[in-house]
């Protein structure tokens, strides 16, 4: 699949946007590359589908374990102001899983507002209902596509762009936002729990271990 440069403001603009308008992608990196260089003809060496949705699914265990680690009243704190609260981080996770497949036509739910999704809520438990339900409705998205859909065109969103770029910036924008929301919850003295069972299970082996 073609690598793609977007920057952090076209991606924030194409969240908040309406799934009727059209987004423009620069061209592939290889574009700027030298001309003698052949097209890489070589067949992908896995299987797109279901590496997708391992890594989706992945994000999603570690985006609803981490929300329940993090106390209700902490959900609005923030590093600075102007700046998303850690329950707005949440919320903006939600609204991309349902916005970022709208690119490729899956409908979004009854009432949902990308404008207004983030600053929806500041309840704990209905953010990470949020989640859960957004996730899932990604999961599903990318479920119900083929293989050979992955290489679909897309020109609505640029000239090279295809239904796999759009999956890549779905997967790729979770992992920024968990490596920002794992911050945050550091900064508030919260451990990842992946992280908290990893020395917990270290621990107990240590100890196990016959003394020399």
């Amino acid at each position: 699949m073609k690598k793609l440069l977007m920057s952090a403001t076209a991606l924030a603009l194409l969240l908040g946007a309406s799934a009727s308008r059209s987004f423009a992608f620069s061209g592939p990196a290889s574009q700027s590359a030298p001309a003698a260089q052949a097209k890489d003809t070589t067949p992908p060496s896995y299987d797109m589908k279901p590496q997708a949705l391992l890594d989706l699914d992945g994000m999603h265990k570690k985006f609803v374990d981490l929300a329940t680690a993090v106390p209700a009243e902490k959900y609005g704190w923030r590093p600075a102001e102007g700046v998303r609260s850690i329950g707005e981080v949440f919320l903006h996770i939600a609204n991309a899983n349902y916005n970022i497949p709208n690119l490729m036509g899956t409908p979004l739910p009854a009432g949902f507002d990308p404008k207004t999704f983030e600053k929806s809520t500041t309840d704990k438990a209905q953010i990470i209902d949020a989640l859960n339900k957004s996730f899932a409705s990604a999961h599903n998205a990318i479920e119900a596509m083929s293989n050979a859909d992955f290489n679909k065109p897309l020109p609505k969103l640029g000239p090279d762009a295809n239904y796999g770029d759009v999956i890549y910036i779905l997967v790729t924008h979770a992992h920024e936002h968990l490596g920002q929301s794992i911050a945050y919850a550091r900064v508030n003295g919260i451990v990842p729990p992946w992280t908290a069972e990893a020395e917990a299970a270290a621990k107990a082996k240590k100890q196990a271990a016959p003394e020399n």
